[in-house]
């Protein structure tokens, strides 16, 4: 009886655990989360869900593109990667944030 109740708390704890599918590096699919970024229709690199809380990445758009992991430019051509924004079924979720120098809010 023991046993079966730590088991079963055991699956609780880790059905709770999220695992998000960014790297630590920065990476998704082997493609670097910052630089560029194009909004396409079809054929994108990755579905992206816009989240208010919970999110794999926050993403910073601030114009400089090259700073830290989630530091997005976006562009009409020459890009890092393509995304197309999606309500479900994402690679992963991001929520927009504010940076004021150097530091997010």
């Amino acid at each position: 009886m023991k046993s079966l109740i730590i088991s079963f708390l055991l699956v609780i704890c880790f059905s709770f655990q999220s695992t998000s599918p960014i790297t630590p590096d920065c990476k998704c699919k082997d493609i670097l989360l910052k630089g560029k970024v194009r909004i396409v229709n079809a054929f994108e690199d990755f579905k992206v869900r816009i989240v208010p809380a919970f999110e794999d990445i926050r993403v910073d758009t601030n114009g400089l593109g090259q700073r830290g992991c989630g530091d997005w430019v976006f562009v009409t051509a020459n890009e890092d990667f393509t995304i197309r924004f999606v309500d479900s079924f994402e690679d992963f979720k991001i929520r927009y944030v504010a940076a004021f120098h150097g530091l997010h809010f």
